[in-house]
């Protein structure tokens, strides 16, 4: 059953996302599209409370329970982001907006990136562990722990490697190519070699 939700919870997830874009930028109701907005993070929290009631009417803790904390981590770490980034698309393919710039790849824009990333990363795996935590006590507590160990693992790695990756990147700002005029972290044109 729980597996039927999260698949039930994506789709809801996404299609929530698009209506919500184009009541703003096709239907020009900006109220209607911050109301559907905001109700994004609903959708998994609505998952992980009825994966709460799903263990205390006497299911078996498994990994799909734990995944339906991560759905909700994920929301809340990543949400936001993922929303501007689908809003951007979306302006600019209906709404006339700019081109969307991808990621900066140099310099203090793209330390400054990784470590977004990982604040994100860092926030979703917290939020997540301490969903998961709470799950505990409802599926009949140490007894069902080890259902959940490799997830304080896994997410305590992907952390982990998020702030080793973001440090190096402060350490060793990536440069651009000899040449390159950067704006922004992008490469916007080439300096043109001085004839002797």
């Amino acid at each position: 059953m729980i597996v039927t939700l999260i698949v039930a919870a994506e789709v809801a997830f996404w299609i929530l996302l698009a209506l919500g874009l184009a009541t703003r930028y096709l239907l020009r109701l900006r109220t209607v599209s911050t109301v559907l907005l905001v109700g994004l993070p609903a959708v998994d929290l609505t998952l992980f409370a009825l994966t709460v009631l799903d263990l205390r009417g006497g299911a078996t803790a498994s990994w799909t329970h734990a995944l339906a904390a991560g759905y909700a981590g994920f929301s809340i770490g990543y949400g936001p982001s993922l929303v501007r980034w689908a809003d951007r698309h979306f302006q600019y393919r209906f709404a006339g907006g700019p081109k969307p710039k991808g990621a900066p790849k140099y310099g203090a824009e793209r330390t400054r990136h990784e470590w977004q990333i990982c604040g994100r990363t860092v926030v979703s795996a917290v939020i997540t562990l301490g969903l998961i935590t709470a799950l505990v006590p409802l599926s009949d507590g140490a007894a069902h722990f080890g259902d959940f160990t490799g997830w304080y693992l896994r997410l305590g790695l992907a952390a982990g490697i998020n702030v080793i990756v973001a440090a190096c990147y402060s350490r060793w700002p990536k440069e651009a190519p000899a040449g390159a005029i950067v704006e922004e972290g992008h490469v916007v044109g080439w300096k043109i070699p001085q004839q002797q």
